[in-house]
C-alpha cells in the first residue's frame, strides 16, 4: 500500500460521522452488538462499470470497517439477470483494489443464497406472512391506493396451501412472466408504499450469468438484502438515503425468518456532482450508441475512465473523506474533484516540458551544430526526486500562441523586439518570423544572451515573460487529448441529457513535442507539463512508437475554497 494511501487512512481513522457514532453505541458495553467484530459489506449489482459515486460508498462501506478494526465483505448482488455479466463482476473487483481496498477471501454472490431465500419464502407462506398474487403490473398500480385509501389485494387471503403450491409451480416454471408474485402480507393501509404487500418474488424467464437456467423466479432487492446480509453475519448495512424508508421493511424480513443474526440499516446521502450524470442506466446507453468511446472514456464518471483521465487513488479518497458523510443529498463541484487530484499530482508528478501546438523557434546567433544540457527538478516538492536533464541547442519548439506578431497590452511573451526567458535556459530577444504562402507562422528568430545562462541577468534588467520549449532533435511526437465536460449545463438530468452534450469535450492535438524523459513512462503516470497541466499517458491507446497523453486537470484551480 503506498504511503499517500496510509496518509488517507489516518486521516480517516481520526475522523467521525453520524454512521460512527451511532456504531459507537452498537458496540459498547450494553449495546446490540456488544463484543462483536463491525462487519460491513459492499453489495454492488454488476450490471454496469462502477462510478464515483460508488467510490463514497466503497470509503464508506470499507474505510468504516477498517476504522473499528472490523471486516467489509464484497458481494455482488446478482439477483435481477437481466443486465448483469462477468465483465462487470471483475472491472468491479479491479477498481475496488485500484483504490486501496481489499475484502480478504469475504467476496459472495447474493446467487449463492438463492436456494435458501426460497427456503424463506416458503416460510413466510406457511407462517401467514405471504401469499401469492396474481395482480398484473398494471392491475397491482391502479390497487395501490393512496394515503387516505388502502391498497387492495383480492388474493391476500389465499389459503396457505394454495400459494404454497403455486409458489412451487412458479419455480418449475408453469407460468409466464408477470402472470404471478409472491408478495409479503404486512399492511395495506400503511403509509409508507414499501409496506403495502410488497412483491418480494417475480418470475422472470432469463438466462443468469451464474445459475443458467436453474431458476426461473428471483427474488426482488427488499427481500434478498437483509437475508444477505443476515447470512453474511454483517453487523451494520450501510446504505444510500433512497433505502431509508425502505428500512421498515428490512426490519420486517429480519424479524420474520429464522435468520442468523440482525443486521442494522443506516443510511447516508448519496454523492451528487454537477456537469456530469451518475445513472447507470445513461451511462450504459451513452457507451452502447457511441456518444464515447467506452466506460472506461476520460470523460466518464467512471473509476475506470478518471483513471484513464489521470485520477489518483489518492485524490479521490481524499474527495471522498473530504465530501463527509451527510443525512441529506447535495451536489458537489466537480471543481473540488479537480481540486484534490491537482493536489495529489502538484505533491507527486514530475515536471517536464512540452510544446502542444509547436512552432518553430531559431536562436539565430547559437552555433549550429552546438548543444548543452540544464538540470531541471523533476518535482521541486519532493528535492529527494533529484532532477533530469533537457537538451538545448539552436532550434526549438515554443508553443504557437507564445509568439504575437502584433502583441496585445499586457502580453510579455515573443514578440518582435520583446525580451522573454527560455525556462532554465537563456533570455532571448525576438527578432522576426517566417510565414508561409497562406500567411501563418511556421517559424520565429531570436537571438540568445550568453551571459544569461540559467535565466538569470547578471546586469539585473527585467524580463516578464517566460516560456516554455522543447528541443528539436530530441523532442518526441505525441498525441495529447485535451478533455472538458461531457455536458454544458450544470444539472443534465434537470434535461434531455442528450440534448445538453458538450460534442466540444473531446479535442485531440497531433504532433505535439515533448521532452524525451517520457520515451519510458509507464501507462498512467502522471507528469505535469510546465505551465500546461497535469497528464498522463493513456493507459489503452499509448505505445513506445505513438505516444499518447491525456489532459488530466489544469493547473489552475477553479475551486472556490470559500463556497
Amino acid at each position: 500500500m503506498s504511503e499517500e494511501i496510509k496518509r488517507t487512512e489516518e486521516a480517516a481513522e481520526e475522523s467521525s460521522n453520524f454512521i460512527h457514532e451511532f456504531i459507537k453505541e452498537d458496540i459498547a458495553e450494553g449495546g446490540r452488538f456488544a463484543g462483536m467484530t463491525v462487519h460491513t459489506r459492499f453489495p454492488p449489482e454488476p450490471n454496469g462499470y462502477l462510478h464515483i459515486g460508488h467510490a463514497k460508498a466503497i470509503c464508506i462501506d470499507f474505510g468504516t470497517a477498517e476504522k473499528f478494526g472490523g471486516l467489509c465483505n464484497l458481494r455482488m448482488d446478482d439477483t435481477n439477470p437481466t443486465k448483469e455479466d462477468v465483465e462487470y463482476v471483475e472491472n468491479i473487483k479491479s477498481d475496488i483494489h485500484w483504490l486501496g481496498f481489499d475484502w480478504g477471501d469475504r467476496f459472495y454472490y447474493a446467487s449463492e443464497y438463492f436456494e435458501k431465500m426460497y427456503e424463506f419464502a416458503v416460510q413466510l407462506i406457511k407462517n401467514g406472512d405471504a401469499y401469492v398474487c396474481q395482480l398484473t403490473p398494471e392491475q397491482m398500480r391502479e390497487n395501490r391506493g393512496d394515503l387516505s385509501t388502502p391498497a387492495v389485494s383480492p388474493y391476500r387471503d389465499r389459503p396457505i396451501e394454495e400459494s404454497l403450491d403455486l409458489f412451487s409451480r412458479m419455480r418449475a416454471g408453469e407460468f409466464e412472466d408477470g402472470a404471478m408474485t409472491l408478495r409479503a402480507k404486512i399492511d395495506l393501509a400503511s403509509g409508507n408504499f414499501n409496506m403495502r404487500d410488497p412483491v418480494i418474488y417475480r418470475i422472470n424467464h432469463l438466462h443468469h450469468h451464474r445459475t443458467g437456467n436453474q431458476w426461473c423466479i428471483y427474488p426482488m432487492y427488499d427481500f434478498a438484502h437483509p437475508i444477505e446480509d443476515a447470512l453474511e453475519g454483517i453487523t451494520h448495512s450501510l446504505c444510500s438515503l433512497e433505502f431509508e424508508d425502505h428500512r421498515p421493511l428490512y426490519d420486517w424480513v429480519i424479524s420474520h425468518i429464522d435468520a442468523p443474526s440482525k443486521p442494522r440499516q443506516i443510511e447516508f446521502a448519496r454523492l451528487g456532482i454537477n456537469n456530469t450524470v451518475m445513472s447507470k442506466r445513461k451511462l450504459r446507453y451513452l457507451v452502447e450508441e457511441g456518444y464515447v468511446s467506452g466506460w472506461d472514456d476520460p470523460r466518464m464518471p467512471t473509476l475506470c475512465g478518471l483513471r484513464r483521465r489521470g485520477y489518483t487513488p489518492v485524490s479521490i479518497r481524499n474527495f471522498c473523506e473530504r465530501v463527509g458523510v451527510a443525512k441529506v443529498n447535495s451536489t458537489i463541484e466537480y471543481s473540488f474533484l479537480e481540486h484534490c487530484l491537482r493536489e495529489d499530482l502538484n505533491e507527486n508528478a514530475a515536471r517536464v516540458m512540452a510544446v502542444l501546438e509547436p512552432v518553430r523557434l531559431t536562436i539565430t546567433n547559437y552555433p549550429e551544430g552546438q548543444t548543452e544540457e540544464f538540470d531541471v527538478e523533476n518535482n521541486p516538492n519532493r528535492p529527494e526526486d533529484g532532477t533530469h536533464k533537457v537538451l538545448f541547442s539552436r532550434n526549438l519548439w515554443i508553443e504557437q500562441s507564445d509568439f504575437l506578431e502584433e502583441p496585445f497590452k499586457g502580453y510579455f511573451r515573443m514578440f518582435p523586439g520583446n525580451e522573454v526567458r527560455l525556462k532554465t535556459a537563456y533570455v532571448v530577444r525576438c527578432t522576426g518570423c517566417r510565414k508561409d504562402e497562406t500567411g501563418k507562422v511556421v517559424e520565429v528568430f531570436a537571438e540568445y544572451d550568453p551571459e544569461t545562462r540559467g535565466g538569470n541577468t547578471p546586469d539585473g534588467r527585467k524580463v516578464k515573460g517566460t516560456i516554455h520549449w522543447v528541443e528539436a532533435g530530441a523532442a518526441l511526437d505525441a498525441e495529447v487529448r485535451l478533455y472538458d465536460s461531457l455536458f454544458t449545463v450544470p444539472d443534465p438530468d434537470a434535461h434531455d441529457y442528450l440534448e445538453v452534450l458538450n460534442h466540444d469535450s473531446l479535442k485531440t492535438l497531433q504532433g505535439c513535442k515533448v521532452e524525451p524523459v517520457v520515451r519510458d513512462a509507464k501507462p498512467e503516470q502522471s507528469f505535469q507539463f510546465m505551465r500546461q497541466g497535469y497528464f498522463c499517458v493513456d493507459n489503452t491507446d499509448s505505445t513506445a512508437d505513438h505516444l499518447v497523453f491525456n489532459r488530466s486537470v489544469s493547473l489552475k484551480d477553479g475551486f472556490k475554497k470559500g463556497k
